[in-house]
This record gives C-alpha cells, structure tokens and sequence, in this order.
C-alpha cells in the first residue's frame, strides 16, 4: 500500500510537472490568428490537422482558424492587419491591389494551383456544357469568386451573355434555388456546390460540373495571403507557418478520414462522409496537380501568374499599371516548394 501510495503521488506530481510544462508552452507560443474564405468544410481539414498533429504547436504557434464567408471575404481582414494571415483568391486580391494601390498585402503560397471556379448546372434542366448558359437563368452570389471569374469565363467560350439571365441570389439559397429548378445553373467552387446538390437530393448524374479551367480560364486560385507589414518583423514565424501549412495538406492527401475527424471536432454538424469526398475532391482536383507535384506545393510559374493577368485585363480595366511581383512572392518558401508525399 506504502509501495502504492508513494507511486500514486509520484504520478501525480509527474502529472502536476507536465501539465504545467504545457502551459508553459502554450502561453509562450505566439498567437496567430488565420482568417479562412469559408465555413469549415472539407477542403480546410488540413488546417485543422495541422492544429491537431502538432505542427503548428512545433512551429511555437497558438493559432487560431476563423470562418469566412466568401473568396473575397479573408483580404480586407488581411490588409487592414486584422487577420496576420489568410485564405482567398489570387484574381480577387490582383483586383483588390489595384483599388487599393499599396494595401500592404501579398500571396505567399499557392493551394489551389487548379482553381475551383465552376458553373455547376443540372443536365435535366438543359446545362451540360457552356453554351447551353445561353438563354437561361445562372444564379450567382456577388461575392463569389466563380461568379467573379465569369466574365473571362464567359469571353473565352464567345458566350452572349445579353441572352442570359443573371440571378443576383444569396450563399444560403444559391443551391437550394438549383435543387428546386428555379435557376438552371449556378457558379461556385467545385467542390461545394456540387456535394451540396447531392446533399439536397439531386441524383449525381444529374449534375454537370463545368471547371472554367478546362475552358480556357488560365488563372490561379486560392492562396495564402499575408499582411506584408506583419510579414516584414515576423520572417521566420511566416516560413514556419507556411511549413506547418504545407505539413497539414501532406497529412490530409495520406490519411483524408484523420484529417476529416480534425474537421469534425470543430464542425459536429457536418457530414463527415460528405466533408471526406469534398476534400478529396480539392485534392484531386485543385491541389495535386502535375505543376505542383513537378515544381513544388506552393509555388507558381511567373509566366502562367502574368499570363493570368493579361487575361484579367481582357473584362477588367485597370486603374493602375499591374505589376505581378505586388501579387506574389515566394520568399517565404523553402526552395522548389513543399513536397506532398
């Protein structure tokens, strides 16, 4: 019993000595708050492995994941130093630089080298490729950056878009209205609008994914932002995000059901079996592609980024000459990328 006590104090006290050495460390790890474009779902799993799998804990980062609500949501919180760190659209911030001529903001890291930017129609209500848009109802959100997009989308399949109908119509409603036939096509992410039809009931081979990359849209898309001034006094803190970041996708492409379950913990609502097929979907599709398994997770090739903006010229008028090195760096990057296996 003596033998026994003595044992149980000991654990204890070994236990006392731990805990407090956890606290220690968390209380010395640098809070990072990290601004997303969308509700948690599948596709920002890996982020949330990332917390789970210690490697933003082995970086000396408490950080922190807030929920966006659209492509264009994470840049002003960015520039403005709310958020140090973000999730968002490349073209939507290309855009957003020239409004706001040296917001101190900038991409360090691309996800998506593939980007979601999709028309998503129903084949039943006659929307199986691009030109059947015309003379039809699209239903898009303002903030959106499919629906941002489509102007280029819209120029390189010679659509005339006098004959279509856009349908301003909100997040919340944008798939539903799908569902119900009220509009006969909708723009979105790949991965998000699609699953959320076949969550509503819409038989899969009634779905037609149009990927506006596979007709002629050249651009890039989501990246991680940052603010350029925080950027500035915080180098190494940056490249071990960046690192830990790059660590979580790789975790998620091995094992999609753990980083799911990462997901799940913060969003016990959502359909696990559904989440786990959107981000695989965003893996397949947008983030492991050949460029970024050759050249490096990450990274991007400055000749397809300047072709992306003379395409952005062709339905957008610039205030200010654009200047791609203000869009993106990669100095924060090791070498040649991230490897993702």
């Amino acid at each position: 019993m003596f033998i026994r006590t003595i044992l149980g104090v000991g654990a204890l006290a070994l236990a006392t000595v731990t805990a407090a050495q956890d606290a220690r460390a968390e209380s010395h790890a640098m809070a990072l708050p990290f601004a997303l474009d969308w509700k948690f779902e599948g596709p920002s799993a890996p982020y949330f492995a990332a917390i789970d799998n210690g490697h933003f804990e082995g970086a000396g980062l408490n950080v922190e994941i807030t929920a966006g609500s659209g492509s264009l949501d994470a840049i002003p919180k960015v520039a403005t130093g709310a958020f140090p760190v973000g999730f968002a659209d490349i073209n939507s911030l290309i855009k957003f630089l020239d409004q706001n001529p040296g917001a101190p903001v900038t991409a360090v890291m691309m996800i998506y080298d593939k980007p979601p930017f999709a028309v998503i129609g129903r084949k039943s209500l006659g929307v199986s490729e691009p030109k059947d848009l015309e003379g039809k109802v699209l239903g898009a959100p303002p903030p959106d950056g499919a629906w941002a997009q489509f102007p280029i989308f819209a120029a390189e399949n010679g659509l005339d878009m006098s004959t279509i109908t856009v349908e301003p119509v909100g997040f919340p409603t944008r798939e539903p209205m799908l569902a119900e036939g009220n509009v006969a096509s909708i723009t979105g992410f790949n991965f998000s609008s699609y699953l959320n039809l076949v969550r509503l009931g819409v038989p899969e081979d009634d779905i037609s994914t149009i990927l506006m990359a596979d007709y002629g849209v050249d651009l890039y898309g989501n990246a991680i932002i940052v603010n350029t001034e925080w950027a500035a006094e915080n180098r190494d803190t940056l490249k071990a995000f960046l690192a830990a970041i790059a660590a979580g996708w790789k975790d998620a492409i091995a094992d999609p059901a753990a980083a799911t379950a990462s997901l799940m913990e913060r969003n016990p609502a959502a359909d696990a079996e559904l989440e786990q097929r959107r981000l695989q979907m965003s893996i397949d599709a947008n983030v492991m592609t050949d460029y970024a398994m050759e050249s490096g997770f990450g990274t991007i090739d400055e000749e397809r980024l300047a072709s992306s903006v003379e395409q952005i010229k062709s339905t957008y008028e610039f205030v200010n000459a654009p200047d791609p090195s203000l869009y993106f760096t990669e100095e924060y990057l090791p070498e040649g990328g991230f490897a993702l296996k």
